[in-house]
């Protein structure tokens, strides 16, 4: 269905639709209608992240911000978002001709300095009396 408002930035291309759209929920058999469609809902989900605004502050082309936030919210208590992730991440690893999953991981840290010796020094303990 073609969008009768103008496109943001964010908006999904349509060769980022054909990937994205197989890998959301299909709507449930006997329920209610969807009420928006699904392109219009990522789109406002990556307005709504890349702008950092509130919900409530959504711009008014876009779905009802009530709508939009029910499926952020129904997707990340399913996984949805987690396995459209697990599934992209694997497509891009196999993209690069490596293993679907990655057969190691690397764990590093970083000591930082915060003083040049540990402990409290005199001159707090001296403050202190």
């Amino acid at each position: 269905m073609p969008v009768s408002r103008r496109s943001y930035s964010t908006d999904l291309t349509d060769a980022e639709w054909q990937i994205l759209e197989p890998l959301l929920p299909v709507e449930k058999p006997g329920g209610r209608h969807r009420l928006y469609p699904m392109r219009e809902i990522i789109n406002a989900l990556r307005y709504f992240l890349r702008a950092g605004c509130s919900w409530r502050l959504l711009p008014h082309d876009f779905p009802h911000w009530r709508a939009v936030y029910e499926y952020f919210r129904i997707w990340k208590r399913d996984d949805i978002w987690l396995r459209i992730h697990d599934y992209l991440h694997a497509e891009l690893r196999a993209e690069m001709k490596r293993e679907k999953q990655p057969s190691a991981g690397i764990v590093d840290s970083q000591s930082v300095k915060t003083t040049e010796k540990g402990g409290r020094s005199e001159a707090t303990m001296e403050a202190k009396r």
